[in-house]
């Protein structure tokens, strides 16, 4: 089967937990194949962001021009955009092509708390939320983008659904900065995701763990990949969901901050595989020959 091809618009993060890594990580997992635009280096670990080198404008464009134009694209993904400039340039390269979804995650913060995107940056998300099928701001992001209080999950479907007709895009709101609803018994995230007719609420188990770095990028990654494979907008959210709490369960404890998730879910997958063809009598020296007739 052909892999769905994920044009990722995004920024290292040379920790490996979010950005670009996560990315490339989540679309390779979930059955896809990354390419990647990189729109500023970052210098940052599990206790923050060091320092921001945005890449030229011109050179994002150089990036993304040359995937579309070989490879082809069945989905993007954007996150760190790094400039306002780079914002605009890209938002009218994206808007000519047709019937391709595009996963927009407003990134501002990091979660260590840094700043990853300035006010001029912000301001030109505009364009961008324009051109976007789907976007997946958290609250705070939410709030900063619909000028809004969120507090409860009632505000947070009322912001969605004004971000909703001020862009035209399905708003997946993530609930996870909301404190605990009145009415769980249990510690639950309550997400969003609102369409023009529709408004669909997905409550899942709290993790309560400090090494969820990277969480808004592989759950945008990740629905990116299931729209980019076909699926359907709600069998994406599942699956991205379902990935998530698998991720973040499996995290390995790296770091002394906001420790990277567990995108291997435990294992080491070439391994797993040259383990299991050993017991079918394949020896490990023509492993790749043999796997490559069975794939």
């Amino acid at each position: 089967m052909t892999p769905a091809r994920i044009l990722i618009i995004a920024g290292s993060d040379s920790g490996g937990g979010a950005g670009i890594q996560a990315d490339i990580k989540t679309v390779t997992m979930l059955g896809g194949h990354a390419m990647t635009a990189i729109t500023a280096i970052t210098a940052q670990n599990t206790r923050g962001v060091q320092g921001v080198h945005p890449v030229p404008t011109e050179m994002v464009l150089a990036q993304m021009e040359s995937c579309i134009a070989d490879i082809g694209v069945d989905a993007v993904k954007i996150g760190m955009i790094g400039s306002a400039q780079t914002a605009a340039a890209v938002a009218e390269r994206l808007a000519l092509l047709e019937h391709v979804p595009i996963i927009f995650d407003p990134v501002m913060v990091a979660t260590s708390g840094s700043l990853l995107a300035d006010d001029a940056t912000i301001a030109a998300f505009k364009r961008l939320m324009q051109v976007a099928t789907v976007i997946t701001p958290n609250v705070p992001e939410l709030a900063a983008l619909t000028g809004r209080t969120i507090d409860d999950i009632e505000q947070l479907e009322d912001a969605a659904q004004a971000l909703r007709e001020k862009t035209g895009a399905v708003i997946f709101a993530k609930g996870g900065h909301l404190p605990q609803q009145p009415e769980d018994d249990r510690p639950l995230i309550h997400d969003l995701l609102v369409d023009e007719d529709m408004v669909a609420e997905y409550s899942v188990a709290r993790i309560e763990t400090r090494h969820n770095h990277g969480t808004g990028c592989t759950l945008a990654s990740a629905i990116a990949t299931g729209l980019g494979r076909g699926l359907s907008l709600a069998d994406a959210v599942d699956r991205a969901e379902a990935f998530v709490a698998a991720v973040l369960k499996a995290a390995p404890g790296l770091g002394q901050g906001h420790g990277p998730m567990g995108h291997a879910l435990g294992h080491t997958p070439f391994y797993h595989l040259l383990a299991a063809s050993e017991q079918n009598g394949w020896e490990a020296t023509d492993f790749a020959a043999r796997y490559s007739d069975h794939a």
